[in-house]
């Protein structure tokens, strides 16, 4: 999902591959789960967490947590949104392309984002988001990942989401949104073709920054209690966790330290992966 990773090793592939072997072998496919059982956000019946919380279909769901009465916008002032931003060359695509309002807008569809447990918990999962958006765009110069329409992002196991032979499945938006798994049910979710459109995520500002609030409500937050290197693993963990590549994972950091310092809060513990 990194801008800064133009070839994907075999090793994130064949792990790519076996967690989707997993969902796709399952108790039930495309839900049609029995009463007592929860249909999951890929469409397979089961009764844990896995299957009955986040993006829980149908069934005996779990209740989410309450969300706090903290107003996400106060804090992602415009001030600190152009100090993200005026760091990327002024000849960057993503300068006229991200902006606060489109976010604000995008968060629009997210309430809970933001928005989980106390108020600091909440400027924490704020600078945690922010600090891989800075990282995975470089500072919202980057709509598109380099070179990424050069790799193959198609998970043909992943038969619930088939890939369009025309299009591409490579990093874009603030996220870097990957691979065919993530842009069908992406697309379901928000409102756009993920398969046969995925450029769509590099037009539209709103959909993108929802792309991004999307993949982080469903892989990202369920972890945060974890800290802040539990987020890292969720977003790149086999390209960078585990010695993979510790630079990145410290650059990472660095701006998650640096927004937490901004919005006066302490950055916890935890903070590698």
């Amino acid at each position: 999902m990194l801008t800064s990773n133009i070839s994907k090793s075999f090793s994130i592939v064949t792990i790519l591959l076996v967690l989707q072997a997993f969902y796709y072998t399952t108790k039930a496919q495309n839900c049609g789960c029995s009463s007592d059982l929860c249909c999951s956000r890929f469409g397979f019946c089961g009764n844990t967490s896995d299957y009955c919380g986040v993006g829980c279909q149908q069934g005996p769901c779990f209740a989410p947590p309450p969300a706090n009465d903290v107003s996400v916008a106060e804090i992602v002032t415009q001030d600190f949104f152009n100090g993200i931003i005026n760091q990327a060359a002024s000849s960057c695509a993503g300068v006229g392309f991200y902006s606060r309002g489109a976010f604000l807008e995008a968060l629009e569809s997210y309430s809970r984002f933001g928005r989980i447990g106390s108020a600091d918990d909440s400027r924490r999962e704020i600078a945690s988001f922010f600090a891989h958006v800075t990282h995975e765009t470089g500072h919202f110069c980057y709509i598109e990942e380099i070179n990424g329409a050069s790799n193959d992002y198609c998970d043909e196991n992943a038969t619930q989401y088939p890939c369009n032979p025309n299009k591409g499945y490579f990093g874009r938006g603030p996220i870097q949104l990957s691979w065919n798994f993530n842009y069908g049910p992406a697309g379901s979710a928000i409102g756009f073709d993920g398969l046969n459109a995925p450029e769509t995520v590099a037009t539209d500002p709103v959909i993108s920054f929802k792309t991004a609030l999307w993949f982080w409500t469903n892989n990202v937050q369920p972890v945060l209690s974890q800290g802040f290197g539990a987020t890292i693993r969720a977003i790149n963990g086999a390209l960078e966790c585990d010695g993979a590549n510790s630079a990145t994972v410290q650059a990472r950091v660095r701006y998650y330290t640096d927004y937490c310092r901004i919005f006066g809060v302490d950055r916890g513990n935890n903070l590698t992966c």
